[in-house]
């Protein structure tokens, strides 16, 4: 039987996010992994909360320690009691993944049923800022320049992983936002396939949380990239 485990990594969510969580079960998710990330301890009453509800499991890290770190968290969870798992969902806590856009990348896994498929998100919405929009856009162009591949949206949060990934994606670098990035380099390197799967319209909000989730600074992006694109060679000299 071919399963689904979604994987949240979150810090100081919303009340809200309980019944995300909830409605995420009828989209036939077999299970619902959160790290809570060193969250606020105002935010206890959510976790202990979701940490009752039927197939969901919540993982406490002592602090913040960052988003990739909360990915490797629950990777090495879901290798531990892998069972019927055909892969995981990686979804955002702060409301940036409409049940839409999670149902759509779960049908298209019926296509693309091994390595990475991204959620590509619509840059060209009413909520994406021009500086959000060019960001991407040069993020994107610096990608396809260093690693030969064009990715429309290299930092989005909706992501699906086969199973059998896993084991390599524990020892990718990176523990805050430059995970996201650097999965996708090593994917690459790998010949691990990527697919991409447009979703819908970018969501943003006016909170520095949202930025847990999904970086949009371009500058920071690119800088990681060239650094670890020209580290071999200054290995070398």
């Amino acid at each position: 039987m071919n399963t689904v485990a979604a994987i949240i990594p979150a810090f100081n969510p919303q009340q809200s996010f309980i019944l995300f969580v909830q409605k995420l079960f009828t989209l036939k998710i077999a299970k619902v992994i959160i790290v809570d990330d060193g969250s606020d301890e105002k935010y206890d009453a959510i976790f202990k909360e979701l940490a009752m509800l039927e197939n969901c499991h919540v993982i406490l890290h002592d602090q913040n320690y960052g988003k990739g770190r909360s990915l490797k968290t629950a990777f090495t969870y879901m290798l531990a009691n892998r069972e019927h798992y055909q892969g995981v969902i990686i979804l955002g806590a702060h409301g940036q993944h409409t049940l839409q856009d999670v149902k759509l990348v779960l049908t298209m896994t019926k296509v693309f049923s091994e390595g990475i498929v991204l959620g590509v998100r619509n840059f060209n919405s009413p909520d994406s800022t021009l500086s959000t929009y060019w960001g991407n856009w040069v993020t994107s162009l610096f990608f396809e320049a260093l690693y030969h591949r064009k990715l429309l949206d290299t930092q989005t949060g909706l992501r699906y992983i086969s199973m059998k990934e896993l084991p390599w994606l524990l020892e990718v670098k990176g523990e805050h936002f430059d995970y996201d990035t650097n999965m996708l380099v090593a994917a690459l390197k790998r010949k691990c396939p990527i697919f991409e799967v447009e979703i819908g319209t970018l969501r943003l909000k006016k909170n520095s949380v949202i930025q847990y989730d999904e970086i949009t600074n371009a500058r920071k992006i690119i800088a990681q990239m060239l650094t670890d694109y020209l580290q071999p060679w200054k290995k070398q000299r």
